[in-house]
């Protein structure tokens, strides 16, 4: 399965440590949060890393070059930052079947290989990791509403009144039936295409989209204190097991 990684992003939120880097490439426990995102892609089974580049790109593709652990790389140009929707339509020429998807700002230690395992059942058009947050933090997210069955119903971006506390992580996989979607929707109020927006579209056309429960822990590496508390819980899981 192709993976495709969305790493063009500024980071203004964690200047300064992103004065002379994109944020995918702020070290976490010493490594960029890109290794950490190849490294969990390239477990799962990637054959093929597609990485959206945009600020100081040449950071990105001079450290990694054309391959990673044997892995080739291809890279493409978001011209203009214009929401997660718009970026991942930048890659559709590169993609021949069901994919990956990981947000290059996002660092997880929990169950991805869940949400591959329900999208090669071939009974799903997308499937996404979610978690539960607190209440006060969802309108940070893309928020989900899910049936009985576990799919997802409905999906709304960062909004003020969140329908539910159940929010969209940095990972999903889906069919090539995105891409229609993304070129579909119109910009959202904050002037982005929003990839919520073209999963709804998904939905509302019948399409099938599974919700998997987050086992673990991921962060959205946001601002320097997220950063922080990623490279905590890293070196924590590295420490060796203390007998009782």
């Amino acid at each position: 399965m192709q993976a495709v990684v969305l790493a063009a992003g500024e980071g203004t939120r964690l200047r300064p440590l992103t004065e002379d880097k994109p944020k995918g490439m702020v070290e976490i426990d010493e490594e960029p949060i890109l290794t950490h995102c190849f490294d969990q892609l390239v477990e799962l089974g990637a054959d093929e890393l597609i990485v959206v580049v945009g600020y100081l790109k040449e950071k990105i593709i001079d450290h990694y070059g054309d391959e990673y652990r044997g892995v080739p790389i291809s890279y493409t140009h978001q011209r203009e930052q214009n929401g997660l929707a718009h970026a991942l339509s930048c890659v559709e020429e590169h993609i021949e079947d069901d994919f990956m998807l990981i947000l290059g700002d996002n660092v997880f230690a929990a169950n991805l290989e869940d949400v591959v395992r329900r999208q090669q059942e071939n009974r799903t058009d997308a499937a996404f990791l979610v978690e539960e947050v607190p209440w006060e933090e969802a309108s940070r997210y893309g928020v989900c509403d899910t049936n009985a069955y576990g799919e997802i119903t409905d999906v709304v971006e960062k909004p003020d009144d969140p329908p539910s506390n159940l929010v969209m992580t940095g990972f999903y996989t889906f069919s090539p039936a995105i891409f229609d979607a993304c070129h579909q929707i119109q910009p959202s109020d904050r002037g982005e295409y929003e990839l919520s927006d073209a999963v709804d579209l998904l939905i509302q056309n019948g399409r099938t989209i599974d919700a998997i429960g987050l086992e673990g822990w991921r962060i959205d590496v946001g601002y320097p204190e997220d950063r922080d508390e990623a490279e905590q819980r890293l070196q924590e899981a590295e420490l060796p097991a203390t007998a009782d």
